[in-house]
């Protein structure tokens, strides 16, 4: 497979970020998810999902990321139950300030 651009979109109503594989040719893959749920300004973090074909490549970082960096502009807060999301605040302590006490 070839590698692409990856985009990820907000659906508020599944409160899930999806990450999608843009290859060369326009054809669009699912790569994987974070799911979360939502109590006023706090967004908990409970699940990364990255396709075991997509392993490997990055995109569970890029994907979390992006949630991270959306959660910020949108003036809310995380709480990160999922491990991964863990792992990366801690490898990334500028996310610090919107990480719930």
């Amino acid at each position: 497979m070839a590698d692409g651009t990856l985009e990820v979109t907000h659906s508020s109503v599944q409160e899930r970020y999806r990450a999608d594989l843009i290859e060369d040719d326009d054809n669009r893959v699912e790569v994987g998810y974070v799911d979360y749920t939502q109590d006023g300004d706090r967004l908990a973090l409970t699940h990364t999902v990255v396709y075991e074909r997509f392993a490997g490549r990055g995109f569970a970082a890029q994907l979390v990321k992006y949630v991270l960096d959306d959660v910020r502009a949108n003036g809310q807060t995380v709480v990160p139950v999922c491990s991964y999301v863990q792992k990366y605040v801690e490898k990334h302590p500028e996310y610090n300030d919107i990480v719930a006490a």
